[in-house]
């Protein structure tokens, strides 16, 4: 049992065990969460954008993502992302202390994780994860919780633009806090939504039943009405234009020599006007002769005697 140099092994080296689970380094995942773009893993750069569930990411990989989804790559930090609408561009302010890689360029200098490139405008906390950081989605302009909480207003205190308790978003929250902004993230959508339903059904409305006005009331009846509600209109005016028609034809009978309605006809040979004016007709005894006196070329109804 024993090896060189005499040493006896332990129970823990011979038998192998279950695998210890390795434990998160909480300052390497807030480095990672605050300076590192949640979808393409890279170092956070200017335009920086947040999403409704307060996730940091560079604007160009969501821009990316967004173009690139015939791919079939539905990462999980990115897919609830559905437009670039969905996201707000950030107003970060910056640190002043931070310096960056230019202060550590030989490796003889210790970096220190809890400095930040960004801090809050208002107080002063730098934004490296050990402070809770919120922004306002009408705006961007990002701030600590502390400060909003101090400063109580309904008007941010960078730009004034005014906000509701709705548009304030934490970032890089905990669990709670993204289940909490899930659910109203999907309830604003719903609405939103409910919303463009009810301006289509409006514009249909609109077009299909234009407004008439009141000028154009009288003629639009007319035309629209039944041929069942025409006919008695007709058969009541009927006997009010029966006198009317006998009194013009009465006159016209006196003058052009017509008889009435209803009395039978006569012919010009019988009528009491003058024998000149009878010779214009061929019922004329004039007009009439025999087939000897008219020649083959010439009609019946010729007037050259």
């Amino acid at each position: 049992m024993g090896c060189d140099g005499g040493t006896i092994p332990k129970r823990h080296e011979l038998v192998k065990g279950p695998k210890k689970v390795e434990k998160v380094d909480k300052d390497a995942e807030l480095v990672a969460q605050w300076n590192y773009c949640s979808l393409s893993q890279e170092i956070l750069r200017r335009p920086i954008v947040a999403c409704e569930l307060g996730r940091l990411y560079n604007k160009d990989a969501v821009i990316e993502f967004l173009l690139d989804k015939s791919s079939g790559k539905a990462l999980k930090a990115a897919s609830h992302i559905k437009s670039i609408k969905n996201v707000t561009e950030l107003k970060l302010s910056d640190n002043p202390a931070w310096e960056g890689d230019r202060g550590n360029t030989k490796g003889d200098k210790h970096d220190d994780l809890q400095r930040a490139r960004f801090i809050c405008p208002v107080v002063g906390l730098e934004m490296n994860g050990r402070h809770r950081f919120c922004f306002l989605r009408c705006c961007g302009c990002v701030f600590s919780e502390r400060a909003l909480k101090e400063i109580k207003a309904d008007v941010c205190h960078t730009c004034g633009a005014a906000f509701q308790e709705d548009d304030v978003i934490v970032l890089n929250g905990t669990k709670e806090d993204v289940e909490v902004l899930k659910r109203c993230m999907e309830e604003r959508r719903l609405r939103a939504k409910l919303g463009k339903k009810t301006k289509k059904s409006k514009a249909t409305e609109t077009v299909s039943k234009p407004d008439v006005p009141e000028d154009s009331a009288g003629p639009s009846t007319i035309k629209t009405r039944k041929p069942e509600e025409i006919v008695p209109d007709s058969r009541e005016k009927k006997p009010s234009a029966a006198p009317k028609s006998a009194a013009t034809d009465g006159s016209a009978s006196g003058k052009a020599g017509k008889p009435p309605c209803g009395a039978p006809k006569r012919t010009i040979a019988d009528s009491e006007e003058s024998e000149a004016y009878k010779s214009l007709f061929t019922t004329h005894s004039s007009a009439k002769r025999s087939k000897e006196e008219s020649a083959h070329w010439v009609t019946h109804t010729s007037y050259c005697f």
